[in-house]
């Protein structure tokens, strides 16, 4: 069954341009099996390159660990290289109505 999916992460690294894009396709290529979407917001301050990645959408993962698992095992070596933070959430759907659980 399908979780909904949160992942937001913190790409830094010194300013040479094109960052944005680079994390596109870096997103585009770990994801791209799975039916997530992202936002991409980009900033640059001082000789640095920021993008604040929110992913959203639905996985087959049932909790965080199932997601660090995929993405370690996934992941390229830009991905860890760029990578400074991360937040996870992965919430599995539930069984039943929500008002009884059982239908």
């Amino acid at each position: 069954m399908n979780s909904e999916t949160y992942l937001d992460f913190c790409f830094i690294r010194e300013a040479t341009g094109n960052f944005k894009e680079e994390i596109h396709e870096i997103l585009s290529n770990l994801f791209k099996s799975i039916r997530l979407k992202w936002y991409l917001e980009e900033k640059t301050e001082e000789g640095i390159e920021i993008i604040i990645a929110e992913v959203k959408g639905m996985s087959r993962w049932q909790s965080e660990e199932d997601a660090i698992e995929y993405i370690e095992a996934h992941a390229d070596e830009a991905f860890w290289s760029y990578l400074q933070g991360y937040k996870l959430f992965i919430y599995p759907a539930k069984k039943g109505c929500s008002s009884c659980g059982v239908n």
